[in-house]
């Protein structure tokens, strides 16, 4: 008998043995070969010396994603996309209600409610509604403290973890359509799988939970696209959630492991928010010198999210 982690992460090293995934992720199954505009990351072969520097650069992945998560619509998705999204939602729903009466959650609702504001949104589960920050927090919590949110075998990702709670609280504060909501977390899925195909396994050899500091991307691109964010609104969002990192895998085994997806859906609803009224953040936040990939990976791979991306 082996733990659920365990046997997770066994099936992810053989699926990379066996060349499962390549630059594949989840939910779109984008397909390095498949990418039109790739060609356009990789070193071009025999050209000047300013050429060969220009073309080692690192892509614009800060940019290309803001992009991606400012354009694309759920009818460009794939109906069995779609299906899955509707999928992972219903899985988080059934995780976080069951997970809304845990200790660690119990906790959490009585540190944080005395000092909580308007009630915006609904701890799920539970009587108590609090202000949208507070919720998608304690929601957060509450979904992955039983471990067993939907998760992306390559990285060991929960990608739903930190993504709904966030659009949950926003959407509760802000009316949106269930279309939009979709769209919303796909393009946040997306988004944290694509980063963290990037720099796994070193980012996680590290020490690094995984679910924690790339579920900030996705939650902030995701409530970006509800805001109707601008692209370089958007560009903002994704540097202000690459200045919050959270999650150590130390904490495997107590209530802060469930912390890290709470603190990171609440983290990238404030990086949407921030940035709709124009805080600023880097413009390559992700992938330039002192930026997010350089401080938490020792390698890393940028054609993982450019490769297929839409």
């Amino acid at each position: 008998m082996i733990d659920r982690r365990t046997w997770l992460q066994r099936a992810a090293v053989g699926a990379t043995l066996l060349g499962t995934y390549g630059a594949g992720t989840a939910p779109g199954r984008a397909n390095a070969a498949s990418d039109p505009g790739g060609a356009g990351d990789a070193p071009a072969a025999g050209g000047t010396a300013s050429a060969g520097a220009a073309a080692s650069a690192p892509p614009q992945v800060t940019a290309r994603l803001a992009r991606y998560a400012r354009e694309i619509s759920l009818a460009d998705y794939p109906a069995d996309v779609r299906h899955q999204g509707a999928r992972t939602l219903l899985n988080w729903v059934g995780c976080a209600i069951g997970g809304s009466h845990d200790a660690a959650v119990v906790h959490a609702a009585a540190a944080l409610t005395p000092f909580a504001g308007p009630p915006q949104a609904q701890l799920l589960g539970r009587p108590e509604r609090l202000d949208a920050a507070t919720a998608a927090l304690i929601n957060g919590i509450a979904g992955h403290v039983l471990d067993y949110d939907d998760t992306h075998l390559k990285t060991i990702i929960h990608p739903a973890a930190s993504v709904v709670p966030a659009l949950l609280a926003l959407s509760q504060h802000r009316r949106v359509s269930g279309a939009q909501f979709l769209n919303a977390l796909l393009i946040g899925v997306e988004t944290e799988c694509r980063i963290g195909n990037a720099v796994y396994p070193s980012h996680y050899e590290l020490g690094w939970h995984i679910t924690g500091t790339c579920g900030v991307f996705g939650a902030a691109a995701a409530c970006g696209r509800l805001l109707d964010l601008s692209q370089q609104q958007m560009v903002w969002a994704l540097g202000l959630a690459a200045s919050q990192p959270v999650g150590l895998k130390i904490q495997f085994g107590t209530d802060t492991k469930s912390y890290h997806p709470g603190r990171a859906a609440q983290g990238g609803l404030l990086a949407a928010l921030l940035a709709q009224q124009g805080f600023t953040a880097a413009a390559a936040s992700l992938e330039g010198r002192d930026g997010w990939g350089q401080a938490l990976s020792r390698a890393h791979d940028w054609s993982q999210i450019t490769a297929g991306l839409g």
